[in-house]
């Protein structure tokens, strides 16, 4: 393995534990709590199932998911908003099936200092109709 491996393995290690101890955060812009659930990291990593970035784009969500929580708590505005239908699978009776869905979509950007360094970023939030919101993804500019 070499050390570029190395230390990507460290940083993806250390951003999964950031990140599973997160929890909620509550955002001004909506009045509500923003989970950090499993969704949304495996967005950072993945594309979509089965289809998983490359490793530069990766990198990049990985070392900045720890603004992700800053950027929510002090959003009081909203840049973005998209609503789509996807599909999204819904297990019943042991089942799963796919069932399309209205998707919103919202996104908040914001410039923080990190360490020596000022970042534009925009951080998204999903909501799948009948669901809470929920971190999707934190995009680099």
């Amino acid at each position: 393995m070499s050390e570029i491996d190395i230390n990507f393995e460290k940083l993806k290690e250390s951003a999964e534990l950031f990140y599973k101890g997160i929890g909620k955060i509550k955002c001004p812009y909506f009045d509500e709590y923003i989970s950090f659930n499993s969704k949304g990291i495996e967005h950072v990593k993945f594309k979509s199932k089965r289809k998983i970035r490359k490793r530069d784009d990766a990198y990049t969500r990985l070392k900045n998911i720890h603004l992700a929580p800053e950027i929510l708590k002090i959003s009081r505005t909203l840049q973005e908003k998209q609503v789509k239908q996807i599909f999204v699978t819904i297990k019943t009776n042991n089942r799963c099936e796919e069932v399309l869905k209205y998707c919103k979509y919202f996104a908040f950007i914001a410039i923080v200092k990190d360490r020596d360094y000022e970042k534009r970023l925009k951080v998204v939030v999903r909501q799948i109709e009948g669901g809470e919101k929920h971190f999707w993804s934190i995009i680099p500019f």
